[in-house]
């Protein structure tokens, strides 16, 4: 089973991104930052206290045009303003994309908010401290169960270290892996985390026996200007299974570099 973990950054990079994804035949591709506006395609601008970006209006719908094979599930953590070209403000649903082929199948599948609970934000999204969701799904591939989740974790203004908010949201994370995998299944987690490498985070996963496959390698790419460059990781719980890993250096596709694994099951 071949897998991607990117935090898509909104689709700024959309015409790098949908010319990508297509090429790499993954089996399942996990995607965090994705978008949806109702009723409207194309681009938006995103805008918070800190920063503005061009967003695609429904990067699921665009991705789902770019891999028309595979089924698309989306889970919203958040809903706030965007504008479009025109300056007409529109409603945009923020959170997570995931994508299955055809030859895998899903047989259970959970979202839960993992940081908070959901929120619209009115006339402003916040910087930091947003709610954040998880997805997990039970994957038949063949003859194996794999249990996969993934997630964005909490963004805060104080950085990436260790934090009571992000200790809960590893348990949340965990108890919501533990309902929906079953005895025997190969677990997976990945996702944008918003970690260091040596954060209590990797020991709440290891007590569900997951081992990460990241480490300290860089996960930014040049569009990412600050020096600290750990943000993705990518988890199993055999990693004897793990046929090749690769942080995608080239192409770049979005201010965060992709993870594939490509695992024996």
């Amino acid at each position: 089973m071949r897998i991607v973990s990117l935090n898509a950054w909104g689709g700024a990079r959309y015409d790098d991104l949908v010319a990508w994804l297509p090429t790499v035949a993954a089996d399942v591709v996990c995607l965090q930052e994705v978008t949806r506006t109702p009723g409207l395609g194309g681009w938006t601008r995103f805008e918070d206290q800190a920063r503005a970006l061009p967003q695609r209006a429904d990067l699921m719908a665009d991705v789902r045009a770019a891999l028309p094979e595979h089924d698309g599930w989306f889970a919203v953590s958040d809903t706030g303003p965007v504008a479009d070209d025109a300056g007409r403000v529109h409603r945009q649903h923020f959170g997570l994309g995931l994508f299955t082929a055809p030859g895998v199948v899903t047989v259970r599948s959970a979202a839960a908010h993992v940081h908070g609970r959901y929120a619209d934000h009115g006339a402003a999204w916040p910087h930091s401290d947003r709610p954040r969701a998880a997805q997990v799904a039970r994957l038949a591939h063949g003859e194996a169960f794999v249990t996969l989740g993934h997630l964005h974790g909490l963004r805060d203004d104080a950085g990436k270290g260790d934090s009571p908010a992000r200790r809960d949201q590893a348990e949340r994370l965990v108890a919501l892996v533990e309902e929906v995998r079953e005895p025997g299944d190969l677990v997976v987690v990945c996702g944008d985390l918003n970690l260091l490498p040596d954060s209590e985070t990797f020991a709440v996963l290891g007590g569900i026996g997951l081992t990460d496959l990241v480490g300290e390698a860089d996960t930014r790419t040049s569009s990412y200007p600050k020096p600290v460059r750990h943000a993705s990781y990518l988890l199993v719980s055999d990693p004897a299974s793990v046929r090749s890993f690769e942080v995608v250096a080239t192409p770049e596709v979005s201010d965060h570099r992709a993870l594939l694994v490509d695992l024996q099951v």
